[in-house]
């Protein structure tokens, strides 16, 4: 690939997983799927584990992590690269959760069990869909302590412990590393997290995975992680006030998520400091800027890079999540 390429919006192709949790209800965004219970598409990201490639324009083909090292800190921007790292922060993803997932804690970027390169995991939920009677769980129970804790595992009633919510189209849970949570059945949600796959399972339900076998629990790692005074994890609702104004829905050293309703036309601009992502929730349109113009539709996720300028969001009644790193 040869001669200067001026930044323009970057889609990627989405690296789908299979999960024994999962199904199949991605394909509403028009994905071509891999057969099976597929629970996640990482529609974004840099990882060992999944990274993703460019669909579209110069840099079709390209992983994210060649996106990186060609074009650094002008499309990424000066906070835009991991400093434990080396990559892309952020990872992002879609899940279809047709089952309960399994009780789980993430650890910090200092747990001593962390692999070479990995980051801890703070993460945030948005509801895209959800059945009725769909619950999530985010946290403990108030007043429920370690040695508490411990014993209800031991007695197998760990769910007594945990705090239930009931959840509709629109709410949004802040998830720092730490909490134990767990998402329910019957709900979709975007997901926008440190770029990191490390998760330390407290209960399973007593399933089996997609091997046959039982999934291994991690309960002394989940009791040693868990931040037992819960102080920074949140959940709510998110009507938005007004049109084309962002409403912020979660807030972090690692990342902030805002959420705007795109009515006519929306004048934007990058920012030096750092990507933005653009993840379309419902609605459709497009993002226009000095190269050109491309379509937007719910499940749509582009990087629009640091040094794109100028841009605007049209549409009608579309809602749109906004992630960069501050």
């Amino acid at each position: 690939m040869d001669g200067k390429i001026a930044p323009y919006p970057l889609r990627f192709q989405p690296q789908f997983k299979e999960r024994v949790w999962g199904a199949r209800e991605l394909e509403r965004y028009g994905f071509a799927m891999p057969d099976g219970r597929i629970g996640e598409a990482w529609v974004m990201g840099e990882h060992p584990n999944g990274t993703t490639a460019v669909v579209g324009g110069p840099c079709d083909g390209m992983g994210l992590d060649a996106v990186r090292e060609r074009f650094g800190a002008e499309w990424l921007g000066t906070r835009g690269i991991s400093a434990k790292t080396g990559r892309f922060p952020l990872l992002v993803k879609l899940l279809d959760c047709s089952d309960w997932l399994s009780v789980q804690v993430h650890p910090h970027d200092d747990d001593p069990r962390l692999g070479a390169g990995e980051l801890g995991k703070t993460e945030m939920w948005y509801v895209l869909d959800a059945k009725p009677g769909a619950k999530i769980i985010c946290g403990l129970r108030d007043g429920v302590n370690q040695a508490e804790l411990a014993q209800a595992v031991a007695d197998n009633r760990l769910l007594e412990c945990l705090r239930e919510v009931d959840v509709v189209v629109g709410d949004t849970f802040y998830i720092p590393a730490g909490t134990v949570h767990a998402l329910g059945a019957g709900v979709l949600v975007a997901e926008i997290q440190q770029n990191s796959d490390t998760t330390y399972r407290l209960y399973d339900f007593g399933r089996v995975g997609l091997d046959g076998l039982p999934r291994e629990l991690h309960i002394e790692d989940s009791l040693r992680v868990i931040s037992y005074d819960q102080t920074s994890a949140s959940y709510g609702k998110t009507p938005v006030s007004a049109s084309n104004v962002w409403l912020e829905l979660a807030r972090s050293e690692y990342f902030v998520v805002e959420k705007g309703c795109v009515e006519g036309i929306w004048a934007l601009l990058t920012s030096s400091v750092s990507f933005q992502i653009l993840l379309v929730c419902a609605g459709d349109g497009c993002v226009e800027w000095h190269g050109g113009s491309v379509p937007l539709s719910a499940g749509a996720c582009y990087l629009l890079p640091a040094s794109l300028g100028a841009y605007s969001l049209k549409g009608s009644a579309m809602t749109v999540l906004r992630s960069y790193v501050p």
